[in-house]
């Protein structure tokens, strides 16, 4: 009985590990109304919608005291002619070394948009990167599977292990199977946010964008970069989805008997380890 109890330890303190990512604690300060044209009800009242934007990511641990905390935001909201003006900086509690600084302007409180406050003001903060590991992708085609395999690292590198490319033309099939090297952003809220990008608004846990350098490929994909790609995890982070765009790895010529699309990328990848 003892065994098994100490066995269920292990893996109780083992989870965060395995399925999960040490959040940043943040601190948020209450902010001050400066320039004696905003009140003390209204910067706290900005303060507190702060607070509640990153409390909903997911990916940080919100306090309102500096106790505990790794980082620290410091804010202010004033007013200059018809202007509201929200600005704060993010501290590291150790060393107070400014990270970030933040503004956003408005000529009401409403319209301050509290949601790029926040992100500006998080952009050196390490958030959890649910994109750390090996994933792939692929995709059935009449000769058989084209298949890529990726690995991203925490340095924002990316080990490309396989990527297939094809090619179909007059009842002919091409393919190869490239590999390469890159680069890759990652903004991560893990919160599912409606996002405008390209004039479109989009439901995304994540930005994500490529800059890739491949050999063994059809000459169209030696270089694949693309960015502002808007991608959707499922509920264990097991798997996720490209929901605006791909990354190419082929052409059909033949019609929708051999593909629906003339364009083939990969969208859909699963983690692998």
């Amino acid at each position: 009985m003892k065994r098994a109890f100490l066995l269920l330890l292990l893996i109780f303190f083992a989870l965060p590990a395995v399925f999960g990512q040490k959040m940043p604690v943040i601190a948020v300060l209450p902010f001050e109304a400066t320039g004696g044209r905003v009140s003390a009800e209204d910067a706290s009242r900005v303060s507190s919608q702060v607070v509640a934007e990153l409390n909903s990511w997911g990916t940080l641990s919100v306090f309102q005291t500096e106790a505990g905390a790794e980082y620290i935001v410091r804010g202010t909201l004033t007013r200059v002619g018809n202007e509201f003006i929200l600005s704060a900086m993010t501290l590291d509690a150790k060393t107070k070394k400014r990270l970030n600084d933040s503004v956003e302007k408005a000529s009401s409180i409403a319209g301050l948009s509290i949601f790029s406050f926040c992100s500006n003001l998080v952009q050196n903060v390490p958030l959890p990167n649910y994109l750390l590991g090996t994933w792939q992708s692929s995709i059935n085609m009449p000769d058989g599977p084209v298949v890529c395999i990726v690995e991203f690292k925490s340095d924002r590198t990316a080990k490309v292990e396989r990527y297939d490319t094809w090619e179909h033309k007059k009842n002919n099939s091409l393919r190869y199977e490239g590999y390469g090297t890159g680069k890759y952003s990652y903004a991560g809220f893990f919160v599912r946010r409606t996002l405008t990008i390209s004039s479109k608004q989009i439901q995304a846990d994540a930005l994500t964008g490529f800059n890739l350098t491949l050999e063994e490929t059809l000459p169209e994909q030696t270089a694949v970069n693309i960015g502002s790609l808007a991608i959707q995890f499922n509920a264990d982070r097991s798997s996720f989805e490209i929901i605006n765009g791909s990354l190419p790895c082929g052409r059909n010529y033949d019609g929708p008997s051999v593909y629906p699309s003339a364009y083939i990328g990969f969208t859909q990848f699963t983690k692998i380890k």
